[in-house]
């Protein structure tokens, strides 16, 4: 299947035409295809590889699927700098049968810690001198196991429209850093609503005003805080629903997600959804404790579920709506 899909993105991307289509993936909004400029893609190539010091025959491995545009960097990387690229059908462990020492892989958090869970398989990943990881939030929990590994492991920023990446932060290691680093070529700064807004021309041609909330250094460096739609405004306090999840992750055990409903005294009030067990409620007070008294949530109810999209991600607005249904059904 994969090799199928190679033979026809390297077909589209050596005909006479200066560019192709690629779909978004849909995670900040409803998938759609773009057309970008080859040009501009092999900018994000050389971009990628010269900072990561990548040379002709270095081994590279290929396990996402080339409909995004993560899969299809990892082509371009290879034609651009003259990689050794081996290719496997994306699967949750890319590792199974690579007894090939690597060079430079790319990877989703999921893919990464299933890896780690097989002896023979982390073995395998300890190999590899690059690990890219993206595509979705890394959690605190999967950082501390990176943080063990031996070699060099990046988060990348960046979607479809900036072709991947535009900035990298390490993971592990002396220079393990919270901050992303830019590529040289990027400019970044913020919104009035402190978004992250990028310039990178080698890439895109427009300038990128983002939904992401972020701190920005004076030197460039930035970290992700997180969504403009996941504030919630109560009393004229905005709360990051993300700092709260991050805050409240250690000390509880199951499945649960932060959301609001309106309120009429405060415009919002904070939610906590829980997944229904007597572990939940035995450890729920202790919790509550460990963060600000603004933050803590108004309201708590235990679910049976906590909604998730396709691709195993907190699903905002289905927990938004259940939480107004249950606070509803609750008088």
């Amino acid at each position: 299947m994969i090799r199928d899909d190679l033979d026809l993105f390297l077909s589209e991307w050596h005909n006479d035409s200066p560019v192709l289509e690629v779909q978004t993936s849909g995670s900040t909004g409803t998938p759609k295809r773009i057309t970008v400029r080859k040009e501009q893609m092999e900018n994000s190539a050389r971009l990628t590889c010269d900072y990561l010091g990548l040379r002709q025959g270095d081994k590279a491995l290929l396990c996402m699927p080339l409909r995004y545009i993560a899969g299809k960097m990892m082509v371009v990387r290879s034609l651009v700098a003259g990689l050794d690229l081996l290719v496997r059908e994306p699967s949750g462990h890319p590792m199974q049968d690579v007894e090939t020492p690597l060079r430079f892989a790319a990877m989703i958090p999921l893919q990464v810690y299933n890896t780690l869970q097989v002896p023979e398989e982390r073995e395998r990943l300890c190999r590899t001198d690059i690990l890219i990881v993206g595509g979705g939030s890394i959690d605190r929990e999967l950082e501390k196991e990176i943080q063990a590994l031996p070699n060099q492991v990046y988060s990348t920023y960046g979607m479809t429209e900036t072709l991947s990446h535009i900035a990298l932060r390490r993971l592990n290691g002396p220079d393990a850093s919270p901050y992303y680093t830019p590529f040289p070529s990027v400019s970044l700064s913020l919104s009035a609503d402190n978004t992250l807004v990028i310039n990178a021309p080698l890439v895109t041609d427009e300038t990128l005003v983002t939904n992401d909330v972020a701190e920005l250094l004076p030197d460039g460096r930035f970290r992700i805080l997180g969504r403009k739609d996941n504030i919630i405004n109560s009393g004229g306090i905005k709360i990051q629903i993300e700092s709260i999840e991050e805050a409240l992750r250690p000390v509880i055990s199951v499945n649960f997600a932060i959301t609001s409903v309106p309120d009429p005294k405060f415009g919002e009030a904070v939610v906590l959804l829980i997944e229904e067990t007597e572990r939940a409620r035995k450890s729920l007070a202790d919790a509550l404790e460990t963060i600000p008294k603004y933050q803590r949530p108004k309201h708590v109810l235990q679910v049976e579920a906590i909604p998730l999209t396709g691709s195993g991600k907190i699903d905002r607005a289905a927990c938004r709506k259940l939480a107004i249904q249950l606070t509803m059904d609750n008088g």
